[in-house]
């Protein structure tokens, strides 16, 4: 994610001397708490802990995109040590099939009836580790879940628990052994985060973690503990739901999506689904750093990661080199922002 890093939020304080007017404050506490805690395991990335962040207070799904060994799996695993919350981890292979995810229907032979078993998809926080390592038929047992928050098994609806999350990694389309994501998969996805490769003062610090004996199989040695949960997770939602938008702002985000359907260089335009998912992501980017309202550059600084992965390339496009994210940057320097 191309955004700055928050200005730092406010120290914590003790809950029981405070008034429930600070619990605003005191959740936002907690959620710098949560970046403290992700980087005693993650060196540098904060766009993409910044991102995750974002989407836990949205209720949205985020794709992590980038090379092998640039620690995507370990930042969402430090991500679910520091969360009060349920987790689990399937890894995306060829051969995993779609009731490997959601459960299936188990015959019990002492009651000689059929039993639901759930899968990992029941859980907070789910894992979708390097997701277009399996065909699509398995990729969209997610669709569901993701979408509506519940699955369906033997035409029964079976709700997921809330708050329900799935992080998800993948490596570049173009590695081999991979299989794209089909629109409507990623369109489910409320940011697409690139993690590149790390400068090199941050992977000197790797190296000298990893020969002080930092291992990243264990969490718990590294010190990373649960400094949030559900009810820090309520009142950060609540918070954000107060903060306001103008019809300036409204009209803003809606003329750079418009914009995008325009482009000469794209197939497939911003939805409006897009373009809620770029207000309410501003929206919470807006309360992160300590205000009620929302600006113009709230906007721009989650457009990429909120609409980088809901736009089409035209082939020719692509083929001259243009990427989304150029696109994007493109509309953004040419749509009028307001006063």
């Amino acid at each position: 994610m191309s955004a700055p890093t928050p200005e730092p939020f406010a120290p914590a304080v003790t809950p029981e001397a405070l008034p429930a007017s600070a619990d605003s404050d005191n959740a936002r506490a907690s959620l710098e708490a949560l970046r403290s805690e992700i980087a005693k395991a993650v060196v540098g990335q904060d766009p993409a802990v910044t991102g995750l962040v974002v989407a836990l207070l949205c209720r949205g799904h985020v794709l992590l995109e980038g090379v092998p060994g640039v620690a995507k799996t370990l930042l969402v695993r430090a991500l679910a040590a520091s969360l009060e919350l349920d987790t689990k981890r399937v890894q995306f292979t060829p051969d995993l099939m779609p009731s490997d995810v959601t459960g299936s229907l188990v015959y019990d032979t002492r009651s000689a009836e059929f039993s639901f078993q759930p899968g990992p998809v029941f859980t907070n926080l789910l894992l979708a580790d390097e997701i277009n390592r399996t065909p699509p038929k398995t990729q969209s047992s997610l669709l569901e879940a993701m979408e509506e928050r519940q699955v369906t098994v033997d035409g029964i609806p079976r709700p997921l628990p809330d708050p329900f999350l799935v992080a998800a990694t993948q490596n570049p389309v173009e590695y081999e052994g991979t299989y794209p994501l089909p629109e409507a998969q990623l369109d489910r996805f409320l940011l697409k985060l690139t993690v590149p490769l790390p400068s090199r003062e941050d992977e000197i610090n790797v190296l000298t973690r990893h020969a002080d004996g930092f291992d990243p199989r264990d969490l718990d040695a590294a010190g990373i503990r649960p400094v949030a949960g559900p009810a820090e997770l309520e009142a950060a939602r609540a918070a954000v739901a107060k903060t306001s938008v103008s019809p300036e702002i409204a009209a803003y985000v809606v003329d750079i999506c418009r914009a995008t359907r325009e482009s000469p260089s794209l197939a497939l335009g911003v939805s409006p689904r897009g373009a809620t998912a770029l207000l309410s992501t501003a929206r919470a980017w807006a309360w992160l750093t300590g205000r009620d309202y929302v600006t113009p550059d709230d906007v721009k600084a989650l457009a990429l990661p909120a609409l980088r992965h809901r736009v089409q390339l035209r082939p020719e496009a692509e083929m001259e080199g243009v990427t989304p994210d150029s696109v994007i940057t493109s509309v953004l320097a040419h749509v009028p922002v307001p006063r």
